[in-house]
């Protein structure tokens, strides 16, 4: 039940939350293409369109960014400020997905223009269950801005 062509970008430097992501997805039948940068920079290369992810055949751009805060080279709130100050990008959905409960980030990355902020889960379950309501929310039924 969702749009398979519509792909999510995770932004995440932790090789494990990737997985366990990318499990939680199968697990809930999301096929949804995930593409998967390691750094700040990198998102930033990847939405701009910039080599190695010149080609948006193979690297769309995504209907969904899960952000990571604690990022290398670049954190998720830099990211997202880049991202905001971009005309033909600055609508993308953005949920950031992070083990920071510090209110001084969750308040940040609101007044920088979040769309959500989740904590990451300690129970796999939970992680499945917010994998559902991302997927109903920002993939199903959420009316998407013009680009």
């Amino acid at each position: 039940m969702s749009k398979e062509q519509d792909t999510i970008l995770l932004v995440e430097d932790n090789h494990k939350d990737v997985l366990l992501l990318q499990r939680a997805l199968r697990k809930t039948n999301i096929v949804n293409p995930v593409q998967v940068v390691n750094d700040g920079d990198a998102a930033v290369l990847y939405l701009s369109g910039e080599e190695p992810y010149g080609d948006r055949t193979r690297y769309p751009l995504p209907v969904l960014i899960l952000l990571d805060l604690k990022l290398p080279r670049r954190s998720g709130a830099e990211v997202l400020m880049w991202l905001r100050q971009q005309p033909e990008l600055k609508r993308l959905p953005v949920v950031v997905l992070t083990s920071s409960r510090e209110y001084a980030d969750i308040n940040h990355v609101y007044d920088i223009g979040v769309n959500a902020y989740i904590v990451k889960p300690v129970i796999f379950n939970e992680l499945v269950e917010i994998a559902i309501t991302l997927n109903l929310h920002w993939i199903m039924f959420n009316e998407r801005p013009q680009f």
